[in-house]
């Protein structure tokens, strides 16, 4: 679940803040703590890039065997980086993710001795996945508006093609400073 460093910036703000005005959690350096948060989606990007790239070596190794038997270079990357993500524990379901993220900063919270705890784990586990889960719709109302404005603008290009990429991370870019994302 790649996400933008501003999308993440804002997520990290809105835990501290918003779990502090509700009187869920106190943080004794709220800085300190939402460079924590932004650390756990770094890492947990980290992880995906390790995945994908492994996933392409051990392909790249296999290309032979993935041409003689006419299978498709798609498939193959799918069931392969199915397989590994299984043994890297890494979902790679977007909801699923998500759902490990918001453990994984459920725990720095429980864990932390600079935050002070006024509510139970669920309770604190569920209003981190409320944010995140908006944020995903950010996120993926920018994906949305991306694409939409590709197939307006240059209807015959096909996605997937180098051109297409490179316009996709230019206008998806554009989408995020439209947002204050970027």
């Amino acid at each position: 679940m790649k996400l933008p460093d501003g999308l993440i910036e804002r997520i990290a703000n809105r835990i501290v803040d918003e779990l502090g005005r509700e009187r869920v959690i106190e943080v004794e350096d709220p800085e300190l703590f939402k460079k924590k948060i932004i650390a756990i989606f770094k890492e947990a990007a980290e992880e995906e890039r390790k995945l994908e790239e492994r996933t392409k070596e051990i392909l790249k190794d296999k290309l032979d065997l993935i041409e003689e038997s006419n299978l498709d270079y798609r498939s193959a990357f799918r069931a392969v980086k199915a397989k590994l993500a299984e043994e890297m524990n890494i979902n790679i379901n977007r909801r699923e993710r998500m759902n490990q993220i918001a453990n994984r900063l459920r725990d720095l919270i429980m864990e932390d001795d600079t935050v002070e705890i006024y509510e139970d784990p669920p309770i604190i586990r569920r209003r981190i996945l409320t944010i995140l889960r908006e944020a995903l719709q950010q996120e993926q109302e920018i994906e949305m508006a991306t694409r939409k404005r590709i197939k307006e603008r240059f209807p015959t290009l096909l996605e997937g093609s180098p051109e297409w990429n490179i316009l996709y991370k230019r206008i998806y870019e554009d989408e995020l400073k439209r947002r204050g994302l970027a």
